[in-house]
């Protein structure tokens, strides 16, 4: 069992109601072969079996249903969790899904996360790195974090495209190419600066794109969390240790291997990132892990075992 834990399906109609609600920015996630139309599936499952995945874990990030209005977003997280629900009874040996929340609104997310794991049947729940621009360890948010390891359940993290909150990404065309893997490491370490993951050992939490810039700064962050953020509970290399990371690296064997080294084989699950990166880069995606030069018993723990252990599989 080969699963992809980074894939998306955006359908026209889920991004028109986002569009209704006022996001401005589903332009980036239309045509781009993520829908639900025969030939675009038919178009990813022959991609998936030329790259030997069996199965998508499909998530809505980074158009979730993240709403100042509690009716707007619970409305699209419903909406987007019934499609979800309903494309993996159609294909239930190809996909699994993780539900969207209706954040920042704790309890309808509580509530939503219930229907979606108990009476939907679906993987876990996914989140944004930050919601509207909170910190995805906003106090707020805990309640959430222990349903999820009450449950035993995971919480995939994947970034807002927001920029990190900063004009100098946003603003300079550099929202996806570094801007993304910025939020990953600000979410990781809110999360770790918080105690989330040793409160919450239960939680299953999968940071996206090997933990963006982390695997390069994780010694660092040991080495001065103690003096700038003295309340840590405990080491950041130590929590970042008991957290999972995708494997999309768009093919650059340095990052998978500063990964490894720096949380362990086990830790990592793969990711392809579908549908922005498809054909050549799909495949690159899942053969990069196998020609890195890593022990083979460590490339079949990233492609073949970590991700079903992690999912419960």
């Amino acid at each position: 069992m080969r699963i992809d834990v980074h894939a998306h399906v955006w359908t026209d109609d889920y991004l028109d109601l986002l569009d209704g609600y006022g996001k401005t920015d589903t332009a980036t996630q239309r045509g781009t072969g993520a829908g639900l139309g025969e030939r675009e599936i038919e178009e990813r499952f022959a991609l998936m079996d030329s790259a030997g995945v069996t199965h998508q874990v499909l998530s809505a990030p980074p158009q979730s249903p993240h709403f100042a209005g509690p009716e707007q977003a619970l409305h699209a997280a419903r909406f987007i969790n019934d499609q979800y629900a309903e494309t993996v009874r159609r294909w239930p040996d190809r996909f699994l899904a993780f539900a969207s929340l209706p954040l920042p609104h704790t309890d309808l997310a509580l509530k939503e996360l219930t229907r979606a794991l108990d009476d939907l049947g679906m993987a876990g729940a996914c989140a944004t790195t930050s919601v509207l621009d909170r910190s995805i360890a906003d106090p707020a948010f805990e309640p959430v974090f222990a349903e999820l390891d009450r449950r035993s359940a995971v919480l995939y993290v994947h970034p807002a495209g927001c920029g990190a909150g900063t004009p100098l990404i946003a603003d300079h065309h550099l929202t996806w190419s570094i801007g993304a893997p910025i939020e990953d490491t600000i979410a990781i370490m809110h999360l770790i600066l918080a105690g989330i993951p040793s409160r919450y050992p239960r939680m299953k939490i999968i940071a996206s794109h090997l933990g963006g810039a982390l695997p390069m700064l994780l010694q660092r962050a040991d080495n001065q969390y103690g003096w700038e953020a003295p309340e840590t509970p405990e080491k950041p290399s130590t929590a970042a240790r008991r957290m999972w990371y995708d494997s999309v690296g768009h093919g650059h064997v340095p990052a998978l291997r500063a990964a490894v080294e720096s949380f362990g084989a086990d830790r990592i699950l793969l990711g392809t990132d579908f549908p922005y990166e498809t054909g050549d880069l799909f495949r690159t995606a899942v053969a990069y892990v196998e020609h890195s030069g890593l022990p083979p018993e460590q490339a079949r723990r990233i492609l073949d075992t970590n991700a079903p252990a992690v999912l419960g599989l």
